[in-house]
This record gives C-alpha cells, structure tokens and sequence, in this order.
C-alpha cells in the first residue's frame, strides 16, 4: 500500500515529452516581475535617449498652441493640432518598438524561446463559471500574489518615502523657485529616486524568478507511475520491448551463425536452392550412420553466396523450392534435417550420386509432406488454404 502511495507522489523530475506537452498547452516560465524590470528600464533610458534627441521640447510644445493671424484667420488651427499628434506618433513608435523588443527578449531569456500556443486562445466554459473564480480568488496561489503585491508595493513606497525624506526640505522650497529652476532641482532628484527603485525592482525581478521557476517545475513534476505510463505510450510496454529485443537478438545470432557458416560449403555433399531466394547446403557420406546434416543455410543475399560457392568448389545445385523452403524453416545449421524430410533428400542424393558415376537419368520428382509445405514469408501453406 505504501508502495502505491509513493507511486503516485510527484517527485520526479518531468520528461521532455511533459516540458513539450505544458508548452502546447500555453503553460511555460514567466515571470511579470522581470517584465516590469525590464520595461522600466529599457523605456527610462529611451526616454533619456530621445530627451538628448529634443533638448528644447517645451519650447516645441508651445509652438503647437500658437497660431499665427493667417491659421486664425483661414479657420486652420488644427494644422498645429496635427502636427502634435505627429509628433506624439513617432514618439510612441520610437518607444513602443524598444519596449516590444525588450518584451521578446526578456521572454526568450526567461523561458528558453517564444512559444506561441494555440490551445491558449481556446474558449474555456469555466473561466466564466463564478464558482471556480470565487476558488481561485481564494485559492493559495491568489494569496502568494497578493503577498507578493502588498511587499512590493511597501518595498517601492518605503524606498520612495526615504529618498523623498532627505530631499524634504528642498521639495518644499520647489514652488518658491522660478519653473527653470523648479526642473532643475527635479533633475537632481528624479535620477536618484529612479536608480534605488529600479534595484528594489531587479531584486523583486531575481526573487520573482526563482519563485515562478520553483513553481513551475513542482507543477511539471512527475509521479514514478506517470513516468512508466509514458514509457508505455512512446516506446511500449517492457514486456513487448523484451520480446522485440529477444527476436533481434536471434535474427543477430542466425545472420551471425550463417555467415561464419558459409566456410563449410567446401564440404557439402548437395546444396538445395529455391533457385534464387533459399540455399541449403547439406552433407552425407554414403554408409554412415545419421541422417543428412545442414552445413549452411542462408536466403537472400546469403543463398547467392552459397550458390557461388557451389560453383566455385564444383558443388551439384539441385533446385527444389518447397525443398528448399522446408529445410530453411524447419532446420538448424551444423543439426541433422528433419526426420520428415529424409525420403526427399534421399531421392535428391541417390539422384546425384548416380549422375556423378555417368548414368543418365531424369530429374526425380521431389514430394513434400503438406505439414512442411511453407511460401517464402515462412507460413505453411495447409494454414493459408
């Protein structure tokens, strides 16, 4: 019972299968943190960028609210008016690309790419199902954020509230100032006040980080049952693997023995051909005991072989397919043939004999016992009928 408990508990590690599989599913590493950090950054120094692009912008700013006697009198204010939405287009172009970009890199950064899911846009019945926001508005993952947002929003105003502080004094005496030298205290102040909140920022960026990437992977983590699972869809059971592995390992063995088999044509007595796709090569010396016995076999490119051999050692090729056949699927080499198979193989052996001492006979006629009748795939041909 133990044992199956512990099964079912996520502690692994989760596959490639299951990181690709979260992926298509639209869920993969985030962190909204890092991307306040970085759009706040990369769009402060844009702004600091374009200022140094517009240095008298109020001055230009003004220029779009005066109009000259003949706009007034053509009844054609509005060009300045169009000349300020303008120039408030390019602005927002020269911002918004910067920002569009730094949001594609941060992503690609933080989750090793962009993904792109189409199963993300997918209506889902229960986001509209009050029920399940009322869960997830007090579930723990909506107190985490909530945390999250409360410190954050102390850390930024604690931070603020110290520089403000210190600066007090010169705040206070702004509205006393002409508007130049307003700005110019705002100048010294601003800079500063932005430098301490974007580091309390990147440090809420880091923590935010590594909580979202913990979070992520107790989320993806697997139970040791969901592992085998998997292994059963993607490359099947271990009891099928086995029997795959044990077969490969026969072919391997047979292919093996019958190559390194292929020495011992030299001393055959016959070799039996399909013609072209089977080879036997069988031995027997007249007045010994024991049935004919399987030098060699092959089929394919190993029957070519041990048909050239034949010829090369002046070997008698005797043709007989379903002879063939039967002594491929039914025999092993360096063992006797079948007891079944004696009669026809005697046959093709006295046949031989007589012809080598220079009688002149017709090719006999080779029966086959219909038990041992097989087509070239090796199925019994009484079984197909």
């Amino acid at each position: 019972m133990a044992e199956e408990q512990d099964s079912h508990e996520k502690t692994e590690e989760p596959t490639q299968r299951k990181i690709d599989k979260s992926i298509e599913d639209g869920q993969f590493l985030t962190s909204k943190e890092m991307f306040v950090f970085t759009s706040v950054l990369i769009g402060l120094m844009t702004l600091v960028f374009m200022s140094s692009l517009f240095p008298n912008f109020l001055s230009m700013w003004k220029t779009f609210f005066i109009f000259s006697s003949y706009e007034l009198d053509y009844q054609k204010p509005y060009l300045g008016i169009l000349k300020l939405v303008k120039i408030i287009v390019i602005l927002t172009f020269f911002i918004g690309l910067p920002l569009l970009i730094t949001s594609i890199i941060t992503q690609f950064c933080i989750g090793g790419g962009i993904h792109f899911s189409p199963k993300a846009f997918y209506f889902k019945g229960n986001k509209i199902n009050p029920l399940t926001g009322l869960k997830r508005m007090f579930s723990m993952q909506s107190l985490i954020e909530l945390t999250k947002s409360i410190l954050k929003v102390s850390l930024l105003g604690g931070i603020s509230g110290i520089i403000i502080y210190f600066d007090l004094i010169n705040i206070i005496h702004l509205s006393d100032r002409s508007l130049v030298q307003a700005l110019k205290g705002y100048v010294v102040l601003f800079p500063k006040l932005t430098v301490y909140l974007l580091i309390a920022l990147a440090v809420i960026a880091m923590i935010d980080y590594v909580w979202q990437k913990h979070s992520h992977n107790e989320k993806l983590k697997m139970s040791i049952k969901e592992i085998k699972d998997e292994m059963k869809d993607t490359d099947g059971s271990p009891e099928v693997k086995q029997k795959i592995r044990k077969l490969q390992n026969e072919i391997s063995q047979r292919a093996s023995q019958q190559s390194s088999a292929l020495e011992d044509v030299k001393d055959a007595s016959v070799v039996i051909t399909n013609p072209t796709h089977f080879a036997v090569a069988l031995k027997y010396e007249v007045g010994e005991e024991g049935a004919p016995v399987i030098l060699a076999m092959g089929r394919g490119l190993m029957a070519e072989k041990i048909m050239d051999l034949a010829k090369e050692k002046n070997i008698d090729v005797f043709s007989s397919p379903l002879l063939a056949r039967a002594l491929y699927f039914t025999g092993q080499i360096g063992k006797e043939i079948s007891e079944d198979l004696y009669a026809s193989v005697a046959a093709i052996l006295a046949y031989i004999f007589k012809i080598e001492k220079g009688e002149i006979l017709e090719k006999p006629e080779i029966e086959i016992p219909s038990a041992l009748q097989f087509d070239e795939y090796g199925n019994r041909k009484e079984d197909n009928s």
